[in-house]
């Protein structure tokens, strides 16, 4: 790598760190209710409890917490979905966007819901500003801030003894969206606008281009929406261009809540490649930095509210090891790009560098640092978003973002369901050190017994069946294989990175693959929702559990979780669970993809 390179991730990686600290402090305050930082919206928050009769001081049980925490999801979910099927009939929308099928609804609105932000559409073209502010930008909000009100709950989990409630839903709700997501995004978008990403009312602007442009346009149903063939592919006609549609809107609001929500769901189709929703370097460092921003304070907060620093930033750390190391895979890999492409020497020999590096499917007012960069932090955390096609990387430099997310989107992960992710790996680790000298396991005076390790098993192995589960069910239909346009193991790839992206909530893909389809829009819909779900309330379990347990005075025998022995045994927990589950199926696809472009390589230039 480049000293360019080197000094672009480190500066990245200083600004992030130094950040954690300040915002980790004032967000512990808030969930610690300190007078000191709430009261400048307690006016605002009060209000808004005595409007939906909620009572703040009225603390729940861990099962009424969960309760809460689906029947509030199930309404988003549903209001999405009717936004998406009235759209026509409703104002702001001066496109007059067509109604969405019920099969893309359903996916979307799963999919903002569960924080997820997969998309099988393109925005501008299938969303009115209604839809775009009122369902996908709210739930951006709101989805976020359930995220981190479970992981405010487990923390409460390790902090409190022998109580019987964790907190009350509507009061970490309330808090996350009003006192942390709202201020933070609108900073954020301003600063965002400064730059030159759009935020309008208007309608789209028309221009005449500077020469007539034949392309293939699709053929639209009588609901608006483009008709496919048997196998998902859209029908085209051929016409003639001499006019640009330029797609303008709110963007600047949303793109800034998508990230430093860790949601990814982009208002353009090319997402945060398009010149209007990440116009300039800074723009591009922002979105960047706001992506890790709240995931890596949550884990000072953590320390904080148990009361030992030393807590917090031994989970960033490892997060932290484990980002650099598959970073420095991901720039290095697209550096030396495709082996085939490299030139051949006098001696007919070619080098394995390809000259450039892989500049395909990435900006040049990114290039690669910068874009694998992006890939690498989207991934790490539940975000999904992108500013490069990861479709178009090499099969190593794909593997990363693969990679991350099969790890359980712990590296960080999503507003608060990436700490939680970690700390079920973190109780893992305490488990297994137990077993080796045959004692109960401790964490954070803690004693661990059955029912945690069964939760956490439950957190630990379910997006793993989702993942694998619905990539070998998609393999083996017909629907599933149509989608791939791409022959022999990339198409696998695009396949697994898919459910890899439902199953872990994060929303990226291999763009090559088509997933508007019925069979795509409703099998990582389900992975979705049995993703979010199905982990949240084991999650709300455990913390339970924990709150009831009396605390235990450290001992000889206890395994220090702060030193960085234990930072490296984590991320060995992390990692090899990740590689046992992952490896074959990786193997079948990028591994298998890479090892292909070698032999070509050697048979098209021959080997010193």
């Amino acid at each position: 790598m480049t000293a360019n390179v080197y000094l672009q991730v480190i500066f990245y990686l200083v600004v992030l760190i130094a950040s954690a600290k300040p915002l980790g402090a004032y967000m512990a305050a808030v969930y610690e209710g300190s007078s000191r930082v709430v009261r400048w919206l307690a006016p605002v928050e009060n209000a808004l409890y005595r409007l939906c009769g909620v009572d703040p001081q009225q603390e729940m049980h861990w099962t009424r917490y969960a309760m809460a925490v689906i029947w509030f999801s199930l309404l988003g979910t549903l209001a999405v979905y009717a936004l998406q099927r009235l759209q026509v009939w409703l104002p702001l929308n001066p496109q007059g966007m067509g109604n969405v099928t019920p099969d893309s609804a359903f996916n979307t609105a799963t999919s903002f819901a569960t924080n997820t932000n997969w998309q099988g559409y393109g925005g501008e073209s299938t969303m009115s500003y209604l839809t775009q502010m009122l369902g996908l930008t709210v739930q951006n909000f709101v989805s976020a801030a359930t995220g981190m009100a479970v992981l405010v709950a487990l923390i409460r989990g390790f902090a409190r003894q022998s109580a019987q409630t964790i907190g009350n839903f509507w009061v970490d709700l309330t808090r996350s969206t009003l006192h942390i997501l709202l201020p933070l995004s609108l900073v954020l978008a301003l600063a965002l606008v400064s730059q030159g990403v759009v935020q309008t009312f208007s309608a789209y602007v028309t221009v005449p281009t500077v020469e007539s442009v034949e392309y293939d346009k699709p053929v639209l149903d009588a609901d608006g929406q483009p008709k496919k063939d048997e196998k998902g592919a859209p029908i085209t006609e051929k016409a003639a261009q001499k006019e640009q549609v330029i797609a303008v809107g709110p963007a600047a609001s949303q793109v800034a809540i998508k990230q430093l929500g860790t949601n990814g769901g982009g208002f353009f189709n090319v997402n945060s490649a398009h010149p209007l929703e990440n116009p300039t370097p800074l723009s591009n460092f922002l979105e960047m930095l706001s992506i890790l921003l709240i995931p890596a304070a949550l884990c000072y907060m953590f320390g904080v509210m148990v009361g030992d620093r030393r807590q917090g930033w031994a989970i960033l750390s490892a997060m932290t090891i484990v980002l650099v190391v598959l970073l420095a895979l991901c720039v290095g890999a697209e550096q030396a790009g495709n082996p085939v492409l490299a030139g051949a020497g006098a001696d007919q020999v070619a080098s394995a560098t390809q000259s450039g590096g892989n500049m395909e499917g990435k900006e040049t007012r990114f290039g690669i640092a910068n874009s694998a960069l992006w890939a690498t932090v989207t991934t790490a955390a539940s975000n999904g978003s992108v500013n490069a096609m990861h479709d178009s990387f090499t099969p190593l430099g794909g593997l990363v973002p693969m990679w991350l997310m099969q790890l359980g989107e712990v590296i960080f992960g999503g507003v608060g369901s990436g700490l939680y992710g970690m700390i079920a790996f973190a109780i893992v680790a305490v488990f297994v050190a137990g077993l080796m000298i045959g004692r109960t396991p401790e964490y954070l005076g803690k004693k661990i017994e059955a029912f945690e390790i069964k939760m956490t098993a439950i957190v630990v192995l379910v997006p793993l069946i989702m993942v694998l589960g619905g990539t070998a069910i998609a393999v083996m239909l017909e629907a599933g294989r149509a989608g791939v346009a791409n022959p022999g193991a990339h198409a696998f790839s695009e396949i697994l990175y898919a459910f890899s992206s439902a199953g872990n909530n994060n929303g990226s893909a291999f763009a090559g693959i088509s997933a508007n389809t019925p069979f795509y829009n409703w099998a990582l819909g389900v992975a979705m929702l049995f993703s979010r779900f199905w982990i949240v309330v084991p999650v709300l379990a455990l913390a339970g559990a924990l709150a009831a347990k009396k605390k235990v005075a450290p001992g000889s025998g206890t395994l220090p979780t702060h030193t960085p022995l234990f930072v490296f045994f984590l991320i060995g927990v992390v990692v090899v669970v990740g590689a046992l589950s992952f490896i074959p199926a990786l193997a079948l696809g990028p591994l298998v993809e890479h090892l292909s472009m070698q032999v070509e390589h050697v048979t098209l230039y021959g080997s010193k």
